[in-house]
């Protein structure tokens, strides 16, 4: 497994207050948040994204993956947690290959992208065992497993190793005192709040052989 840095330019970019978060009412935020619904997605900040719409910040994620992974027209991409597609749909728009996503979320699947809806799945972990040995050129996940139980996130693990040739996953962590805090006081659907040397220390216990990137709240 290999560490790389991809969706770090836009995670970093995001100016977050974490102490008015934390003291805004945040266990029922939590209990809204873990629904995936119009909240979680579109509605006040305190509940998620705050509006999440289409801006193209993923276009240069998009060419950063192409490249590092040398994708091809003829390549096929599965995002577990894709959300709206956004990501998916800039792939697409580039090479025009074969994308699918998977997400457990009816609203954000509603309101994903015209152009790349009817590739999305509505599922989580169990869905993965539709898919064929090696089906994938790329499997990704971007912020979203550290929101499974432990058990499944092993799960996903060996089935994208299953499915996947290559693999590139990102999860919210720590490296200090400082960052764990912050990261308490910001997430809202995080169920593994784990640091930078216990996420290593698992992707070695469950053989994960791809790539990831870990995303810490400065």
């Amino acid at each position: 497994m290999n560490k790389i840095e991809i969706f770090g330019k836009n995670h970093y970019q995001s100016v977050r207050q974490y102490l008015p978060r934390m003291n805004n009412n945040k266990v029922d935020a939590m209990k809204i948040a873990k629904e995936y619904g119009y909240d979680y997605w579109d509605g006040n900040r305190q509940f998620g994204y705050g509006g999440y719409v289409y801006d193209g910040r993923f276009a240069s994620v998009a060419e950063s993956l192409i490249n590092q992974y040398k994708l091809t027209a003829k390549s096929k991409v599965l995002d577990f947690g894709c959300g709206k597609g956004y990501l998916l749909f800039e792939i697409k728009k580039i090479l025009n290959c074969d994308v699918v996503g998977l997400d457990i979320s009816e609203y954000a699947i509603e309101h994903a992208k015209p152009e790349i809806k009817n590739k999305i799945i509505l599922g989580s972990v169990d869905e993965l065992s539709r898919f064929k040995l090696n089906e994938f050129d790329l499997v990704l996940s971007n912020m979203t497993l550290h929101n499974l139980t432990l058990e499944y996130f092993e799960q996903s693990l060996k089935e994208f190793s299953r499915i996947g040739k290559k693999s590139l996953i990102t999860m919210e962590s720590y490296r200090n005192t400082q960052e764990l805090f912050n990261l308490q006081c910001w997430a809202l659907t995080c169920n593994l709040f784990f640091s930078q040397e216990d996420w290593q220390y698992l992707l070695g216990k469950s053989n994960y052989r791809g790539d990831y990137e870990l995303m810490f709240f400065i």
